[in-house]
Order: C-alpha cells, then structure tokens, then sequence
C-alpha cells in the first residue's frame, strides 16, 4: 500500500473519531451555575415583590432581556431593567411590574459565563396561591449550545485550535529545527493551511456568536447588530483581537518563507562575477551570516510575540479566565498551548516533509526536534497537572464521575500512547545516517535549434521528465528503509494527535469538573458515585405513619410523588388519623436530599389545599439518584415529628 493511500485511511480514520467526539461531547452546560434565587423555586409570597433576584456561582454577564419573568398566561411580568444596579458579576436581578395577580409565575435566565459559554434554566414562584401556567419551559429556557449551532461551533472550535497548532509547530520547525526547509513547498504548504484554519475559524466563531449565545437560530449570523453587541463582550473582543494577530502573522510568513528561505538557499551568498580575492568573498559571507543571524532574531522574536498573543486569546476568554488563581492560571494555558503546538503541530511539520520533500530529512533536524518535542511534553506536563488539579481538585469523584474528568482522563490515555509511538520515532531517529539522495537533474529539452520552434513538444517533454524526476526521488527517498520507519511512525503520532486535539476541544466545553462535583450537574455517568441511573420508576407512593406525640397527633400520611424523574414534580400529601378518617396539621414542611452527589437538602413549604390534603407543586429535582424525603408535620405550637422515606428518581 503507498504512503498516500495509507495518509488518506489515517484521515478518514481521524475524521471519524472527530465526528464521533463532536457528536458525544458534552454540550457547553453550567459553567456557572445558578447558587440562589429571590423568591426561591416553587416559593409562595404573600404579595408581589419588587424584583427578582439570582445569584450564580461564578461572574456572568446578562444580555437584554436575559432575565424575564412570565405570568400565567405568558404575558412579561417584569419592567425589562435591571433592579439595584447592574449587578456585581455574581448576583442580577430585574423588576416586576406594579399590580401583578395571584397566581404561578415563571423566571427564565439565559445568561453568558464568565469563560464563554451559555447557560440557561428556569424556575417558578407564586404569589398567593399555585395556577397553572401556559408557559413552555423548556423552550423559553434554550439556549444555542444544543443543535446545529452547537456542532458547528464545535467544529469552528476544533479548526481554530488545529490551525494555531500547524501553524505554531510549522515555524518552530523551520526557524529551531531545519531552517532550510523554509524553502520547501511541503512546509509551507503546512504553515499556510494552519494560517488558512486558524482565520477562518475565528471568523466562524465569530458570526456563530449570536446564535450561540441567544436561541439557536443560524440565520442570526447574519445579523449584524448581534455582531456589534458580540464584539464588545469579552469572547468578541478576544475574537476580533486574534484576527488581527493572525494577520500580523500574515506578514510574518511572507517574511519567513520569502526572504529568510532566500538566505539559506545555496546561491545566496552573492559574488562579484569573476573576482578571486579572497578577501572580498570572506567579507560577503560574513555580511551574508550577519543578516541571517538578524533575520532570525527577528522572526524569533516577533514570531514568539505573535503567538504569545494569539494563544492570549484563548487563555483570557476561557476556563483559565475564571475560578481560582487566575493570575497563573492564564500564563500556564498560555505556556500549555504553546507547548501542544511545538509539539504537535511539529509532528505535522515533520510528516509533510517525510512524505513530500524532494530531499531526505536531515538527522540533526530530526534531532532538533526530538528535543523541542521533549521540552514541549516538559511544559506540558507541568501546566497540565496544575490545570487539572485547577479544575478537578483532589475529588475521586469528580475526576471519574463528571464529564470533564472522564474526558481528561481519556486525554491523558492518548498522551500516554503518543509518547509510547514518540519512543518508536525515537528509535528510528537513531538510526538514520546523515546521507541526502541526490536529486536527478533532467537534462535540457529542446537544447538543438531544430527544436526551437516546436514550444508545445518542449513542454511535453519537460512534463514528462518531471514527472520521471519525481518518481525517481521518490523511489530514492522509499529505499531509504530507516527514514520510511520514521515516516510511519510519524504518521500514527500525527492520527493520534488529532484525536487528542479533539478530546482537548471537547475538554473547553465541558463543565469544569470541581463545579460540576460540588454542585451535582453534568455527572456523565448519571450519578455522583458512578452507578448507573436508575430507571424513571413513574409516580412513587409512599406510606409514612407518624406520631407528633400531642393529642391527636398520630396518623398516617401518604405521600404520592409525580413523575418522580429529574426536572419539575409534584408531591401530594393525604394525611389520615387511626381510623381512616381525613385529618389536618398546622404545617407540613419538606425537605429532598441526594446524599450520593451531597445536594441538598432542597426545602419545600406545603400548600394546604383541603381537608387532611397539602401539596408542594414543582419540586425541582436536578439529578436522578435515591432521594431521601424527610416530612415534618406539625400539629401544635410544640407538637411536630420529621419522618423519612427513600424514593428513586430516574
């Protein structure tokens, strides 16, 4: 099988597990999360309050209309203003309108975290009494990060991230590595396709911002006051800003692969024709080497500026943005994204020039590399237990029980693998033997004047030795036996690390694992201690005697919970004295808890709604597990008793 055909099945190979990750990976979820509200969920109020109130976990930012609050029959209760100010990052509100009625009001929150990505929800309050209410939840509360929109940000996401990586490895290559390459089509054909990636991407990116953040529509790409709001968030400036860092980068390459390639070519050195001093030719090499040492200098420098900055765009717009210690957490995700693309995107480099260079790559290229690969695994490693512990902790749980723990342990799974293929290359490394296979050299076509005249035939015939020409280097390059070790070693490492910047890309649109174990969302597995759910059981009924020790106080209470799954239920609570007959209780509270993940406990007043018969009409519960329901009834000012009971919630 050639090379070619064998780079085609690694890609259709790669591709699909790219789909397959994209398809399974974690929407954008909570990366806040909603901590508290003002009234609380399923609440009764006596009267109308002034606002409405929410406090998130983490900074976010509430976009018009972010907070609404809707009345039973689905007409806006607020004033669309924000009560007591903007809010400080952490807490928001908006007002409610004068004279509301009695009855189930909805508040719905679509809101944008402070590392970029939506979230959204809902909960419910009344005022006087329980109504039903005509609002759809569930749509009033979507968000873009589901969907299409969702997977095509995905996808701009992954190609942002593959472009910088080509891009950045690509130069390291040619300036640390083999700065003759500069000159080669293969890689720059490597740089130019990162370059390609990485600004269509971000423009991707960019416009996919409003529909993203706001419903899901994909026709709000094209909308152009939703683009001006985008450029003035956080995320918008960063995306603007890295545009014009990728065209800066622009000039840099025209400069690496023009002039810089210039220098290094063999003729470069320029000589008087006919002059033999010896002198004179020591004085133009000297100046040839100065401009070469100042030339790289320069593209050193201004290339590490350049990538410093873009790979910034990242690190202050994202999860090392928030939480704790970001001051080095910004310049560790700085440092582990400038270290991926050194190494992986070297790996590019280096197969381009394996499989496409007209000449043998050099061992001590090679060697270079082996070594900027080496402290790039250094770099990582080090930023990449601080992030992990950063966002995971020191919690068993939240590393094997959430999904941003699980997908970074399948990260480190192919690290693990990619450093066991990096051996192999290694090996093959060793082995090889400076040697360069000449190039064949085609003869001059059409030298005689006969043929002269006949252009069409000497191009022919110049096509056709090329051809030959190129077969021949190729066999030259094929016979090689160690270097095609080395290329398809090469070739299994680049497969691999496009999976695991795949992995890593899903790892940016996971809940972070600390938040998602202490809060008891987005649990991959459906449970805090890695079980599987338990299966919707339907209505749960349960019979709870109880004794309060007063007068009268001994009965039977059973309790009926509907549908008993995750989301929105209802509890109704019949109590009944020794013979069966209806009784009453001066008050009944409630209370949820889900030791398994620690939430909890979720307090609820019941609603008195006839004789021996109390309701809690939306009990929210957030994760399927064994809840434990602790009742306690009052009869009297001293009389009251908590009973408990386990019901399954799927």
């Amino acid at each position: 099988m050639t090379a070619p055909r064998r780079f085609l099945q690694l890609l259709t190979v790669v591709a699909a597990a790219l789909a397959a990750l994209l398809s399974a990976a974690p929407s954008a979820g909570a990366h806040a999360v909603l901590t508290g509200t003002d009234p609380e969920d399923g609440a009764v109020v006596a009267g109308a309050p002034a606002s409405v109130g929410l406090t998130f976990s983490e900074s976010v930012s509430v976009p018009d209309d972010g907070i609404r609050v809707l009345a039973p029959d689905g007409a806006r209760a607020d004033t669309g203003e924000a009560a007591g100010g903007a809010g400080s990052g952490t807490e928001h509100a908006v007002g409610l309108r004068d004279g509301l009625g009695d009855g189930t009001y909805t508040v719905t929150w679509h809101v944008v975290s402070a590392d970029s990505h939506p979230i959204a929800g809902a909960f419910t309050f009344s005022i006087g009494a329980p109504s039903e209410s005509s609002v759809d939840v569930a749509a009033v509360s979507a968000t873009g990060d589901d969907g299409v929109v969702g997977l095509l940000y995905d996808v701009g996401r992954y190609v942002s991230y593959a472009g910088f990586v080509l891009l950045v490895g690509s130069c390291v290559f040619a300036l640390a590595c083999w700065p003759a390459a500069s000159g080669l089509r293969a890689l720059q054909r490597v740089t130019l396709t990162g370059w390609t990636a990485l600004t269509a991407g971000t423009v991707a990116l960019l416009l996919l911002r409003t529909p993203y953040t706001g419903t899901g529509d994909l026709a709000d790409v094209l909308d152009l006051g939703g683009l001006r709001d985008v450029v003035e968030t956080r995320t918008g400036t960063a995306l603007v800003t890295r545009l014009l860092l990728v065209a800066a980068a622009g000039a840099f390459i025209a400069l690496l692969y023009g002039r810089y390639a210039r220098l290094h070519a063999a003729d470069a050195i320029p000589a008087e024709p006919g002059s033999d001093d010896p002198d004179e030719a020591a004085y133009l090499a000297e100046a040839h080497a100065q401009r070469l040492r100042d030339l790289t200098f320069g593209l050193g420098l201004g290339g590490a500026i350049l990538a410093i900055g873009i790979a910034a765009t990242w690190a202050m717009s994202e999860h090392a943005s928030t939480g704790r210690q970001t001051g080095l957490a910004i310049p560790a995700d700085i440092a582990h994204l400038l270290a991926v693309g050194a190494w992986l995107g070297g790996l590019a480099a280096l197969l381009a020039l394996l499989a496409r260079a007209p000449v043998a790559v050099p061992r001590a290229a090679v060697g270079r590399f082996s070594s900027v690969a080496l402290g790039s695994v250094a770099v990582l490693a080090v930023t990449g237990l601080y992030q992990s512990w950063r966002q995971v902790g020191l919690s068993w749980s939240a590393l094997t029980g959430t999904a941003y723990g699980q997908l970074l342990l399948v990260k480190v799974a192919l690290v693990a693998v990619l450093l066991a293929v990096a051996g192999f290359s290694r090996r093959w490394t060793a082995r090889l033997a400076d040697r360069t296979p000449e190039a064949a050299v085609p003869e001059p076509v059409g030298a005689g004047a006969q043929d002269a005249p006949d252009t069409e035939r000497a191009r022919q015939l110049a096509r056709q030795r090329a051809a030959i020409d190129r077969a021949a280097r190729r066999k030259a390059r094929d016979a090689d036996t160690e270097r095609a070790g080395l290329r398809r070693s090469v070739l299994v490492e680049t497969g691999i690390a496009a999976v695991l910047l795949a992995v890593t890309t899903a790892l940016t649109a996971a809940t972070p694992a600390h938040t998602a174990d202490e809060t008891g969302t987005s649990v991959a597995d459906g449970s805090g201690d890695g079980q599987a759910a338990p299966e919707p059981a339907g209505p749960v009924s349960v019979s709870m005697p109880y004794d309060t020790g007063g007068e009268g106080g001994a009965g039977t209470a059973e309790l009926e919970l509907s549908p008993a799954t995750t989301g929105g239920n209802t509890l109704h609570i019949l109590l009944a004295d020794p013979s069966g007959a209806p009784t009453d209780a001066e008050e009944i509270r409630v209370a949820l808890t889900l030791p398994a993940e620690e939430i909890g406990p979720l307090r609820y007043d019941a609603l008195h709604v006839a004789a021996g018969h109390w309701t809690v009409p939306d009990v929210q519960l957030p994760r399927p597990g064994e809840w434990e329901l602790a009742v306690t009834l009052r009869t009297s000012d001293i009389d009251q008793v908590t009973e408990t009971a386990t019901v399954p919630i799927g």
